[in-house]
């Protein structure tokens, strides 16, 4: 989390924004299904990535892009994760807020957390599981967009076996969850479309492949769709 913090600066970060497209990346969003193991899949594509490019450049971001939002900021992580989870704020937590002198907007949170994954998408070598990420990067050219998708009823055993919920309890996090990373995604594209399909370049069925192949898979398609000769 400290490299996250002192690597994007205010100048860095302006830097990286202003950027010709051509000119950032490489990047690689992950979209997943609640339950799709999506984080073990980064952690590995990206064991791969450098492993076969004698490299440690290759990093996977997640939650680091909520601790950095919020230090911008200068608010608590729970407000970008309040944003993130789709849940509107009270008035009593407003108030609280504004008295402390740490009350920040829906719009500024927004802007936080695009720039964030921006920076860290346009300065490359980097994997960045949901955050919005395939919504706010769909324009770079240096990109693979990847969704993990699963039967329900395999997503909801895994839930179950990771969190130790009953069925019913998975069952019910697994649809909420489901439906706030879609909302996430639409919120974070200028038109607002009922389906997300085009925006993946490939959808994997978590199902039919282990963390290691669908890794291996990813990594070949990055390299197909980017050109890269190896």
């Amino acid at each position: 989390m400290k490299k996250i913090f002192d690597y994007f600066d205010t100048r860095y970060r302006a830097e990286m924004l202003g950027r010709p497209s051509d000119r950032t990346g490489p990047v690689i969003t992950i979209s997943r299904l609640t339950g799709c193991d999506g984080r073990e899949v980064a952690a590995e594509l990206v064991a791969q990535l450098n492993l076969r490019y004698n490299t440690n450049r290759w990093k996977w971001v997640d939650k680091d892009i909520i601790y950095h939002a919020a230090h911008e900021l200068r608010t608590d992580t729970q407000r970008i994760e309040t944003y993130y989870q789709g849940l509107g704020m009270t008035d009593i937590s407003q108030m609280i807020m504004a008295f402390s002198g740490s009350y920040v907007t829906d719009s500024s949170v927004k802007k936080a957390i695009r720039e964030v994954v921006l920076s860290v998408a346009r300065d490359g070598y980097a994997v960045i599981i949901g955050r919005g990420g395939v919504a706010i990067t769909h324009d770079m050219v240096n990109a693979l967009h990847v969704r993990l998708v699963a039967p329900l009823h395999w997503r909801v055993q895994n839930v179950m076996k990771k969190k130790g919920m009953i069925v019913e309890k998975a069952g019910a996090y697994v649809a909420e969850t489901d439906a706030k990373r879609h909302k996430l995604i639409i919120d974070f594209l200028d038109s607002k479309p009922q389906a997300i399909d085009y925006l993946f370049d490939v959808t994997l069925n978590r199902y039919s492949f282990t963390i290691d192949q669908i890794s291996s898979l990813v990594m070949t398609m990055f390299e197909t769709k980017l050109g890269i000769k190896q």
